[in-house]
């Protein structure tokens, strides 16, 4: 059994960033605050946008999505989740508006990318997480503006993060024939362009639901596999 010792050190990071973060938010003018969650919403989209052009394959990134996206909006997702999360919010007697948003948001930022995906598994093939650890720093970082704007469930989005990440490491750990380089580009691209729509989403476009297209992260999986295959 492998120690994700990146993946931990990564967590403890983005629990101080996120302490950080609310206690300015306490102190910090609206205004400014208003300031700091547009430039967020402006870096996720270039953040996005440089991962999304990696791609070699635009007819898979584009299959991908459609599909995943008909997927997610069918069986709705973002309902689903959103509901899964305000019951722990319920249940820990958080009444933090933006807890939900917090919580997703900082989850997609945090995991859908290449340095989670790539960083988790050079983990797991054994080798020093050096990937994991300058993500930590960089999420650490980001929290602090992130908790600032979403409060809270900021916080909590180590949660799934711990889980995420730890479950690719120990994939990886046991089925290490299956992770080519393509595969991980692949994924990480598609990535980029579910940060772009969250960067969108963050900008207040009411019209895009990052939620509902996170079954294409499965989608390009498959459809990669199949490529590789035949």
């Amino acid at each position: 059994m492998i120690l994700p010792l990146g993946t931990l050190i990564n967590v403890v990071l983005v629990i101080l960033g996120s302490i950080i973060g609310i206690f300015f938010k306490k102190i910090i003018n609206p205004e400014i605050n208003k300031k700091i969650f547009f430039a967020l919403g402006l870096f996720t989209i270039v953040l996005g946008m440089s991962m999304a052009i990696k791609t070699t394959n635009f007819i898979l990134m584009l299959s991908s999505v459609l599909l995943g996206t008909i997927i997610g909006e069918y069986y709705d997702w973002d309902t689903l989740i959103n509901r899964k999360i305000d019951n722990l919010k319920n249940k820990l007697k958080i009444k933090d508006q933006n807890f939900t948003d917090g919580f997703l948001t900082a989850f997609l930022l945090y995991c859908i990318g290449s340095m989670t995906i790539v960083g988790a598994i050079e983990e797991g093939l054994g080798q020093v997480p050096s990937i994991l650890y300058t993500k930590s720093i960089m999420d650490g970082i980001s929290s602090i503006f992130l908790a600032s704007t979403f409060g809270i469930g900021v916080l909590f989005s180590v949660i799934p993060m711990f889980i995420f990440q730890t479950g690719i490491t120990l994939f990886a750990y046991y089925f290490q024939d299956y992770f080519s380089l393509e595969l991980i580009e692949q994924i990480s691209s598609l990535g980029g362009i579910l940060i772009l729509a969250i960067g969108l989403k963050i900008l207040g476009y009411k019209y895009i639901n990052p939620t509902n297209m996170l079954p294409s992260l499965i989608v390009v999986i498959v459809l990669q596999l199949l490529i590789s295959n035949f």
